[in-house]
């Protein structure tokens, strides 16, 4: 027990089991709280404890009569274990005391700080052992020589660190390209900068590189929000005009709701070459959170094609020479007479169509154009006029009904069901706006196409009208419309025939 008490007053300093109890409590404290610093926590705490182990040492030798060894011993720990304590109270203040305070310094900041520490800690603790300073101050232009030289990457690293720092070139949180490299900034540190890419990668790239190579920051412009352009290119045949397709294009995109999609500055779309076999466009939107690019293209492009696709426009493809067989005319026919049975069968689910003969459901059909919808496009607007009728066959559809004291959200139209009624039989303006709340996939009918089956068949507006009566008394019910509702069925079944009759030309 003598021997260990003689080694423990000669290796150990009074304020040991306090300073071992702080550093405890501040390496809890950053444990719980900040689990991103728990690697370099446990390392800074494996080296506390090495240094006390080696203060221990050190009076064994001291023990045993190595005195010289046991002072040079006592003192390289006793400075090994004060760069611990710093390192750990730089963690302390900068991930918890500085946070608490709003204050985020950079990271790189942090470590220059702790740097300058220990290398004021060092000259004291050679100061206390009784080393001359004066010396090493003549002979630090040799070594700074040197010691430059030989690290000047490191120092390049370094010097590149605070620079980028000081003119504020980038911050973190920052989405940059560099190279190839494009990714977000999440530390700047004394060596080098770290970037996380959209594919889970860390790229580090040292700060000297990043001083001597042109990067961009992307998404960013003084005073304003942050939202970067991208480009979404299709092409189209060169016998569709190029006024037709940007106006179609251009209106689909600003009219739909889509997510991450910026409403300032508009998207728009443009010609911007002529290809060998097309004409190339492109549409041009914000992008509002740079992490969710493809998957925004992806929804821009679905968009896109359902806008052609609605006006009857197909994407080009490149042109090549190829050989092809033409299909035989029977083949034709059979696909021709698969979609007809399609739309046939959609046609006999709605309540519109449940009185048409056989013959009255194929003219139909055939008349019948395809109108897909992508999620968040507005398929009609409240107030418009549009002679024709929505058949739903795919997805569903929001009902939004606009009124002086605000918005109302009605019952939304699932496949298959049917809109756009009253625009097709009576001209009267859409009540409603009707916006795809999936992918919808529809079938449009105008009054063209179905006024000669109607003048053929003059009894079936009498028909039809008692199924917008039906869908009226609905939306009045709805409203809590009490005018509506008090009148009789039959007056309000005489003013839409009127209408019908008026509309088509009926005597």
């Amino acid at each position: 027990m003598n021997a260990l008490q003689r080694i423990s007053d000669l290796a150990w300093h009074q304020d040991i089991v306090y300073l071992a109890g702080i550093v405890m409590l501040a390496a809890l404290v950053l444990y719980r709280f900040k689990p991103g610093v728990r690697r370099t926590l446990t390392n800074t705490l494996g080296f506390f404890l090495a240094c006390l182990a080696g203060l221990f040492m050190s009076g064994v030798f001291a023990y045993l009569g190595f005195a010289n060894a046991a002072s040079a011993l006592h003192e390289i720990f006793i400075v090994a274990e004060g760069m611990a304590v710093i390192r750990l109270t730089g963690l302390f203040v900068f991930r918890i005391l500085l946070p608490l305070a709003r204050l985020n310094p950079p990271s790189i900041l942090e470590d220059m700080l702790v740097i300058l520490i220990y290398i004021a800690w060092g000259m004291v603790r050679l100061r206390y052992a009784g080393v001359d300073l004066s010396g090493i101050v003549t002979t630090s232009a040799v070594i700074t020589a040197v010691i430059a030289f030989s690290m000047q990457d490191t120092l390049g690293n370094i010097l590149g660190g605070l620079a980028l720092e000081l003119d504020n070139s980038f911050e973190i949180g920052d989405w940059i390209k560099a190279d190839d490299v494009v990714g977000k900034v999440v530390d700047i540190r004394w060596r080098s900068t770290s970037i996380e890419t959209r594919n889970w990668e860390t790229v580090v790239i040292p700060n000297s590189v990043l001083m001597k190579t042109k990067f961009s920051v992307l998404g960013k412009r003084m005073g304003q929000s942050e939202q970067w352009r991208r480009w979404v290119w299709f092409n189209v045949d060169y016998d569709i005009p190029p006024a037709r397709v940007i106006g179609i294009v251009q209106k689909a995109i600003q009219d739909a709701d889509i997510p991450l999609v910026a409403k300032q500055p508009a998207p728009n779309c443009v010609m911007m070459d002529f290809d060998s076999s097309s004409a190339r466009y492109a549409v041009r939107y914000w992008l509002t959170d740079l992490a969710v690019d493809d998957p925004t293209d992806s929804a821009v492009r679905t968009h896109v094609y359902a806008a052609l696709a609605r006006a009857g426009i197909r994407l080009s493809v490149p042109g090549h020479n190829v050989h092809v067989i033409k299909e035989s005319e029977k083949h034709d026919q059979a696909r021709q007479s698969r979609e007809i049975a399609r739309r046939i069968e959609a046609l006999r689910k709605i309540d519109l169509f449940r009185l048409f003969s056989e013959s009255e459901l194929q003219a139909v059909a055939e008349s019948l154009r395809f109108a897909p919808f992508a999620r968040g496009d507005v398929i009609t607007r409240q107030g418009a006029v549009a002679h024709w009728l929505y058949i739903l066959t795919e997805g569903e559809a929001e009902v939004v009904l606009e009124t002086p004291a605000g918005k109302r959200l009605l019952n939304p139209i699932q496949a298959p069901g049917f809109f756009g009624e009253m625009g097709m039989m009576t001209g009267a303006p859409r009540s409603t706006t009707i916006t795809a709340k999936t992918d919808v996939e529809c079938y449009q009918l105008d009054k063209k196409s179905f006024e000669s089956i109607i003048h053929s068949r003059p009894s079936m507006a009498e028909e039809i009208t008692q199924v917008l009566v039906a869908r009226q008394a609905e939306l009045h019910a709805v409203l809590n419309d009490l005018a509506e509702a008090q009148r009789s069925e039959t007056q309000q079944q005489s003013e839409i025939l009127k209408q019908v009759k008026r509309f088509f030309g009926l005597g």
